[in-house]
C-alpha cells in the first residue's frame, strides 16, 4: 500500500493506493468508518454510488483507463474507481489504478469539498479523449459504408467501439445520479453545476456514438441483405435461362428406339433453333417486366 497524508489549512487530505483488506482493518484513519463501505472501495467492478453516514459522506466513482486500442467489453476493464470518504475536516481517497491527477495537488483548496469536486473533474475529462477516438472510429465506419460500399467494414471492430460507448454511457449515467445527490458549499455551487454539465455534455455524446453505432451497423446488414438480393436475383436470371434448355436437352438425350425427332436430318439444327428462340422470348419478357 501507498499512503500520502497532505494538510491544507482547513482539512487533511489521506490518499491511498492498492490498499489489501487487511491494511484497510488496521488503517489508523480520521474516520469511525463502516468496514463493508471500505470492503466496497476494494470491490473491483463496483459501481458508482453515495452514501452519507454519520458525520461523513461516501462516494466511489469510476474514472476511463481503458488504454484506446484495447477492446473492453466489461466495466473492470474500461474503468477504475476511487472511493471518498469526506466530512469537513477530512478527505480519505482509496483506489487501485495509478492517477496522475492525484500527484502534486496545489495547496490552494480551502476546504475538502473544493478538492474532491477538483478530482471529480478531473476523473470526468478521461472519459473525453475515448470520447474524440470513438467518433473519429464513427466517421471511418460511415466513409466505409457509404463510400466504399462497406466491403472492409470490421463488424468487430463495430461491436466493441459500441459496447465502450455503452458502458461510458452507464457510467456516466450512474455518475449523473451521484452528482445530484453530493451536497456541498454555497461557493462551490457554480463548479459542481460545471462538473454536472461536463457529465451531461459526455452522456449525450456517448448516446449519440451508439445511435451511430446502431445506423451503421442498420445499414450494412441493408447493403449485406442487398447484394445477397443481388446474388440471388442474377441466380434467379440464370436458372430462368437455362432450366427451359436443360429441359429440351433432356428430352432428346433419352436414349428411347422410338423417337422420330433423333432420325431428322435436320434435327439438331432445329433443335438448336428452339433452344435460341425460347432464350430470346425469355430475354424479351424480362426486359418488358424490367426484371434486369
Amino acid at each position: 500500500m501507498s499512503r500520502t497524508t497532505k494538510t491544507f489549512s482547513n482539512f487533511t487530505w489521506t490518499d491511498l493506493k492498492n490498499p489489501t483488506q487487511d491494511e484497510l482493518k488496521s488503517l489508523d484513519q480520521p474516520f469511525n468508518l463502516d468496514f463493508n463501505l471500505l470492503e466496497d472501495s476494494l470491490q473491483h467492478g463496483h459501481l458508482p454510488k453515495i452514501e452519507k453516514i454519520n458525520d461523513y459522506t461516501f462516494i466511489i466513482l469510476r474514472a476511463y483507463t481503458s488504454e484506446a486500442m484495447k477492446n473492453a467489453t466489461t466495466v473492470e476493464e474500461l474503468s477504475n474507481k476511487i472511493a471518498f470518504f469526506i466530512n469537513d475536516n477530512n478527505l480519505l481517497t482509496i483506489h487501485r489504478a495509478d492517477f496522475d491527477f492525484l500527484k502534486n495537488v496545489p495547496d490552494t483548496y480551502h476546504s475538502s469539498q473544493a478538492l474532491m469536486l477538483k478530482i471529480i473533474d478531473n476523473m470526468l475529462l478521461t472519459y473525453k479523449h475515448p470520447l474524440e477516438i470513438q467518433s473519429s472510429k464513427m466517421d471511418e465506419f460511415e466513409k466505409e459504408i457509404f463510400l466504399k460500399n462497406g466491403l472492409k467494414l470490421s463488424i468487430e471492430s463495430l461491436y466493441y467501439q459500441k459496447s465502450e460507448a455503452r458502458i461510458s454511457k452507464k457510467l456516466l449515467q450512474l455518475t449523473q445520479n451521484v452528482l445530484n445527490n453530493i451536497s456541498v458549499a454555497t461557493e462551490l455551487d457554480t463548479t459542481i453545476s460545471d462538473i454536472k454539465d461536463t457529465a451531461l455534455n459526455y452522456l449525450l455524446q456517448y448516446e449519440e456514438t451508439i445511435e451511430e453505432a446502431n445506423s451503421i451497423l442498420n445499414t450494412y446488414l441493408s447493403i449485406t441483405a442487398h447484394k445477397s438480393s443481388d446474388v440471388m436475383k442474377l441466380l434467379t436470371v440464370f436458372s430462368a435461362f437455362f432450366l427451359p434448355l436443360t429441359f429440351i436437352a433432356g428430352i432428346y438425350g433419352m436414349n428411347f428406339d422410338i423417337m422420330p425427332e433423333l432420325r431428322w436430318q435436320n434435327g439438331y439444327f432445329i433443335t438448336l433453333g428452339v433452344m435460341v428462340f425460347v432464350a430470346l422470348v425469355i430475354y424479351v419478357w424480362f426486359k418488358l417486366k424490367k426484371i434486369f
